[in-house]
């Protein structure tokens, strides 16, 4: 191909965004015919590309490690871009079972008391009280006249079995912890066949709140003699460790989003949808039939739904907002999950009656897990991305070999469709930089637990994601803070040298100096995440916008809520600077009735932070079970981006002060004295950090000067 010049180069790539933009404004994603259209652009540009990586990048092979890690690198680019060619075709079909769920209510509810029975799972091993009761009284909240909870454990302890006891939920345990999560419901099974035996089982983990409406929206949907599980989505009510560390939890989505709006639907349009662990239904016919939940995975909910297939029974989604869970606090505990998924669909792979191996398995089974596969296997490519400038600059070594003209002929148009498709189809989901440094913080986890897999895949304890640990501080996560500061400096002190002492400057460095730049801002960004701030705010805030009054004394002031938790709540009331803190009185909240409240303080001219006090048992129980079992929603659904990569902007070079919470409040140390009851007794996990570095801000600034601050002995 002959070269291109200047002005053509331009008229290709704003041609392409130009295409992009129309699509994305003009078009929408629900239309088929939108998904196939601008999915076929975008596979034709990342074809393009590949022909030519293929064709025209690659070293001679005699080049000794230079032409090895080429085609590593090769290899695992075609890895990602083939995973989003399959993504593409998953995202021709997308599903939507409101309809049949509506059309399930109204029967069941015709029904009355007459509807099938249900056994609510609880799966416990060492979580606190302050996060068991939220899942247990919001499960006897649940809207439907035949259930009955149970709560497993697997830390067999007594104060648990108390507190069951005490609310009225059944309690069950086992003498050890085989088969972790696996064995512990499958005990659950055991035990509840000889007592309520109800034909559907429902699953929560210990940190997932049910939502009133939940059996009603999903037993409906068992009508279709082919459904064996129904599995609903996963939503948070705290921002997950990056939505934290970059100060983006009003701005950005969580990262599994895209996985549970987008693809899920997309996947059991497919009849592919598989189980994700908890707020899913069952049929215990079924569950029973296939030798209880299987064992042979640390992600059984996954080979869960694999099993069913294999019996000819599908995996149904139901995207509603059914429960809302707490999602990993630290940046250790996110990697760990994501290490364990990772793991676990390894494992399904290499078992016997796996979709690879077993027989049973329609070719849709075996092609879809096969698109779970290329996920994780994709992983290790944005890794390579970040390390190879730094190849290139000490040792000439490139991921590939290209001229600044060739990559704006065939790679820019594909980024730029690729981009703009993925933030079109995902709703606003996804983001460059943010999207990015999601896969980035758990590349390196992944990318170890991948290669140790092919050595070692089994045989490894299951690690329970801990929550509820001490949040209050500043945490650096120093060896993968370590090792992007590295790669920053390594490859700026590289190409600064290799630049000023070079003879003339070709067109591979060129490219690899626009290589390092773009490596530099993820790395930035990635600085940033791997910071844990401190989670400062207490007791999580639901937002709130309903009317109310404020009664002191004689006096009751009229005013509406801003936000409540089981803490206290923010009020708007016009007096609000006229009344001083310390004041107690009553606050009205709708279903609840008059609560003894007090001021901690004012917040601007109209807001005050109220604190409950004087709260009996049975009255923090029913605040309890009003806030989780219809929560408001209290995190971002859809990426802001001016505001996030301003945020982010401010993060990465300044940091944030610290904000004041509208009630002090240590996190989720609620001091209720009926708390107090079963806390001494519980176990409680304690996190073991590197270092603790405690600062005024949190930001990639504070990280870079603490340390220093803390040897020359300065606060």
């Amino acid at each position: 191909m002959h070269a291109l010049d200047s002005l053509q180069l331009v008229q290709i790539n704003f041609w392409t965004l130009a295409v992009v933009i129309l699509f994305s404004c003009l078009t929408r994603r629900e239309h088929w015919g939108a998904r196939a259209g601008f999915g076929a652009i975008t596979a034709l540009l990342l074809i393009n590309y590949a022909v030519w990586r293929i064709r025209d990048t690659l070293p001679d092979g005699q080049s000794g490690f230079a032409a090895a890690w080429a085609y590593a690198f090769l290899f695992f680019e075609m890895m990602a871009i083939g995973y989003t060619l399959f993504s593409i075709i998953v995202m021709l079909r997308r599903s939507d079972h409101r309809a049949s769920a509506d059309a399930g209510e109204r029967r069941l509810r015709a029904a009355g008391p007459d509807v099938p029975a249900v056994d609510v799972f609880i799966a416990t091993y060492n979580e606190g009280l302050e996060i068991l009761e939220k899942t247990i009284l919001a499960a006897q909240a649940i809207d439907y006249p035949n259930f009955t909870v149970w709560v497993l454990d697997d830390t067999r302890r007594d104060w648990l079995r108390d507190y069951c006891a005490e609310v009225g939920v059944q309690y069950a345990r086992r003498p050890d912890n085989t088969h972790a999560k696996a064995g512990n419901l499958n005990n659950g099974l055991r035990q509840s066949a000889a007592s309520s035996n109800a034909p559907y089982i429902l699953v929560l983990d210990a940190d997932f709140a049910a939502q009133q409406p939940i059996l009603m929206r999903i037993l409906g949907l068992f009508k279709d003699p082919r459904v064996g599980l129904v599995q609903t989505p996963q939503f948070y009510y705290n921002p997950d460790p990056i939505q934290h560390n970059l100060g983006s939890s009003d701005c950005w989505v969580d990262e599994q989003r895209v996985f549970f709006d987008v693809f899920q639907p997309a996947k059991d349009g497919w009849d592919a949808a598989f189980c994700v662990g908890t707020s899913f239904v069952v049929r215990r016919d079924l569950i029973t039939r296939i030798g209880g939940f299987p064992t042979g995975s640390v992600c059984e909910d996954l080979y869960t739904s694999c099993r069913l297939s294999q019996q000819g029974y599908v995996t149904r989604w139901l995207n509603e907002r059914l429960s809302i869970g707490l999602s990993a606090e630290g940046l250790t505990e996110y990697i760990n999950q994501r290490a364990r998924w990772c793991l676990g669909t390894l494992q399904v792979a290499l078992l016997k009656e796996g979709p690879l191996r077993g027989s049973g398995y329609r070719l849709n089974d075996r092609l879809h897990f096969l698109h779970g596969l290329m996920h994780w296997f994709s992983k290790p490519f944005i890794l390579m991305l970040l390390v190879s400038p730094v190849l290139y600059w000490y040792f000439g070594i490139a991921g590939f070999y290209a001229k600044p003209a060739d990559f704006l002929a065939f790679g820019m148009p594909a980024l730029i469709a690729f981009w703009g498709y993925g933030t079109w189809v995902t709703a606003r989901r996804t983001l460059p930089v943010f999207t990015e440094v999601t896969q980035i913080v758990a590349a390196l986890a992944v990318t170890a637990t991948i290669a140790s897999a092919m050595i070692r895949p089994f045989g490894r304890p299951f690690k329970v994601t801990a929550k509820g640990l001490d949040r209050t501080r500043t945490l650096i996560h120093w060896k993968m803070f370590g090792f992007f500061l590295g790669l920053i400096v390594f490859s700026q002190v590289g190409a600064f040298t290799a630049i000023a002492t070079a003879a003339a400057f070709d067109g591979n460095m060129l490219f690899n100096l626009c290589w390092t730049v773009v490596a530099l801002i993820y790395n930035l960004a990635t600085l940033v995440a791997c910071v844990d701030r401190p989670r400062l705010h207490g007791e999580e805030r639901f937002p709130s916008d309903a009317a109310t009054g404020l009664r002191l004394g004689t006096k009751t002031f009229a005013g509406r809520l801003v936000d409540i938790s089981v803490s206290g709540v923010c009020l708007s009331c016009d007096l609000a600077v006229w009344i001083k803190p310390g004041v107690r009185g009553q606050l009205w909240i709708p279903a609840l009735g008059w609560l003894g409240v007090e001021v901690m303080r004012n917040q601007g001219s109209d807001r005050l932070g109220l604190r409950f006090v004087d709260l009996d048992e049975g009255l923090r129980q029913r605040l309890i079970t009003h806030l989780f079992s219809d929560a408001s929603v209290n995190v971002a659904s859809k990426a802001e981006p001016a505001m996030a990569f301003g945020t982010l902007l401010r993060r990465s070079l300044l940091g944030e002060r610290r904000s004041r919470p509208a009630f002090s409040r240590p996190s989720r140390v609620p001091s209720y004295a009926a708390l107090a009851r079963y806390r001494p007794a519980a176990v409680r996990l304690r996190q073991q950090p590197l270092s603790r570095v405690a600062g005024p801000r949190g930001g990639l600034w504070d990280a870079l000067v603490s340390p220093l601050r803390a040897l020359l002995g300065l606060r």
